[in-house]
């Protein structure tokens, strides 16, 4: 006999067990799986606990995100204007100028998030004008939907001590207008950073404790209960530690800790930062990945390939673009991380840029020999075939981050640096997992605009746009994945690729009842709706933290 707080019954619940795929109810007591089974089974198992019945509803395991950016994402939410990314700038400038009627004197006005297709069009002197008056003397910083790149005003620039004369930083650019030289306000990777330095002074430590607090939420309302913070910095870290001592962490939270200082959070980084991890650590938080950006991004042509980009003025006929971080660094980091038992997730756009990582991975494989530590590529989504059967061979997570693998506005910008026929080899997830790959979903959020899982399902089997944009257009349909993979991909993989899938991923006694009940059977459903899907409940060790 079973001693249980509460019993879920009369449901149909996936397991993601392909064993015993599908039960009735489940028994939690501690907030653990203590039983699963049939009605009867379960009700006879654990007599006196509390029942709720799911009324038939399906209900399934936590989705566990391997890839998003917590603090930003809660920032973004409560602090910031959003925008989609086809916005033009007109809408964009009409944005700003409400947000700067109501803003205090001088307060920054930030935002997002404007299409990868959209340089071109923001990158003007008469574009600029328009940003000026609009802000009514406020400085601006509008980041892209990458989150790399960044649009200010002249305010802005101002304020960072960014002129005409002001040098290109190493890995990063300065739009200029090609007739006259002058500044546009386009910030380009390290440039981004400039401005954003300067911004973030007026981010208190209020703000993120609120910022942290409302991305949980966030994430527990999309059915997110588990999740990696892939770049967390030490204000990530005592964010999320202070939440969980307080008993707010409704999520297990894992923390990728930057091994240089990215362009769009600051603080310390690599060895210090790593040797505060234990600080940090409680129930709920494992500070154990590391995080590296190898290189940047396909729409502003600063992911690294191995063939050129299309021929411009400013980059010429041949130009591939190139990493951030030199082969024998990356081994050493790889290698100094092992030695400190950490994974790391290596962000890699372009193709060159995954096979540099993987090359690394295999050399200190040969010098470490096998180990229990599962390194992540991210995003990996654009990769050499001859690259696909070492994702298994070398044991190395493809993190399938953002969830864009169907055509978006990420897409026209792409084909735009690197023509149609190479731009839409997006994403080969049926390619990787049929050579073994370990693939795990992610939301990068706020690169999107939200964490919603149903949407990445969605385009996972359908590779089409969820949300009717391009309709009737298919990227790379040979790449679809069938439901129950798509549905591991955001579940069991992930909890394996974050090293957490002894405790999370799937129902099974002695694990955490991380569970969430939903609007709809999605197997059940056509697939073509399955974004449409909400979590009704959902329970985080059995305790539920978000009701609709």
């Amino acid at each position: 006999m079973t001693t249980a707080d509460l019993i879920l019954t009369n449901g149909r619940i996936y397991t993601v067990d392909r064993a015993l795929p599908w039960v009735e109810a489940v028994a939690i007591a501690n907030g653990r799986i203590t039983a699963l089974g049939s009605d009867a089974d379960v009700r006879a198992a654990a007599p006196g606990a509390s029942v709720i019945d799911l009324e038939g509803r399906m209900a399934m395991p936590g989705i566990v995100d391997v890839h998003n950016h917590v603090l930003m994402g809660g920032t973004s939410d409560l602090f910031e204007l959003r925008f989609a990314g086809d916005a033009s700038v007109e809408e964009i400038c009409a944005l700003v100028r409400a947000a700067a009627q109501k803003a205090p004197a001088g307060q920054w006005i930030m935002g997002a998030q404007w299409g990868a297709d959209a340089i071109a069009a923001l990158n003007t002197l008469q574009a600029l004008a328009q940003l000026d008056e609009a802000a009514l003397g406020h400085p601006v910083c509008l980041r892209d939907e990458t989150a790399h790149n960044r649009w200010v005003n002249s305010e802005a620039m101002r304020l960072a001590g960014i002129t005409e004369a002001t040098p290109d930083p190493e890995m990063g650019s300065f739009g200029r207008d090609p007739a006259t030289g002058k500044l546009t306000g386009m910030m380009i990777e390290s440039a981004a950073g400039i401005v954003e330095r300067v911004a973030a002074e007026q981010f208190t430590e209020g703000m993120g404790r609120a910022a942290a607090a409302q991305a949980i939420r966030t994430l527990n309302s999309f059915g997110v209960t588990a999740f990696l913070e892939a770049a967390a910095m030490q204000s990530t870290l005592s964010a999320l530690h202070g939440l969980d001592q307080r008993g707010e962490l409704s999520a297990w939270a894992v923390a990728a800790m930057p091994a240089m200082e990215p362009n769009f959070m600051f603080g310390i980084s690599g060895d210090e930062l790593f040797a505060l991890r234990e600080d940090y650590r409680s129930e709920h938080v494992r500070p154990d990945y590391v995080k590296i950006f190898l290189d940047g991004v396909p729409g502003a042509k600063t992911a690294a390939f191995h063939e050129a980009y299309v021929e411009d003025p400013i980059h010429g006929c041949c130009f591939r673009g190139a990493t951030m971080v030199t082969y024998p660094e990356l081994i050493r980091w790889l290698g100094k991380c092992e030695a400190q038992n950490l994974s790391v997730k290596i962000h890699c756009a372009g193709d060159a840029a995954v096979t540099q990582a993987l090359d690394a991975v295999d050399v200190v494989r040969s010098f470490n020999g096998p180990t229990a530590l599962i390194h992540h590529i991210a995003h990996a989504s654009y990769i050499a075939p001859s690259d696909i059967p070492r994702f298994a061979e070398l044991g190395v997570a493809a993190d399938l981050s953002p969830m864009i693998w169907f055509p978006t506005t990420f897409l026209e910008g792409h084909k735009e640096a690197m023509g149609t026929e190479r731009a839409e080899r997006f994403w080969p997830n049926a390619d990787l997992l049929k050579a073994g790959a370990l693939i795990a979903g992610g939301s990068d959020w706020p690169v999107i605009a939200n964490p919603d899982p149903w949407t990445g399902i969605e385009g996972l089997v359908t590779r089409q746009n969820p949300s009717g944009a391009f309709p009737g257009v298919s990227l790379w349909a040979e790449q679809a994945l069938d439901l129950p993979t798509a549905v591991e991909v955001f579940t069991i993989n992930s909890a394996k690729a974050i090293g957490l899938d002894k405790e999370i991923g799937s129902l099974a006694v002695g694990k955490s009842a991380d569970i969430i009940v939903l609007s709809q059977n999605i197997f059940d459903t056509p697939a073509d709706a399955i974004a449409d899907t909400k979590v009704l409940k959902t329970y985080f060790e059995g305790r539920e933290v978000f009701s609709r």
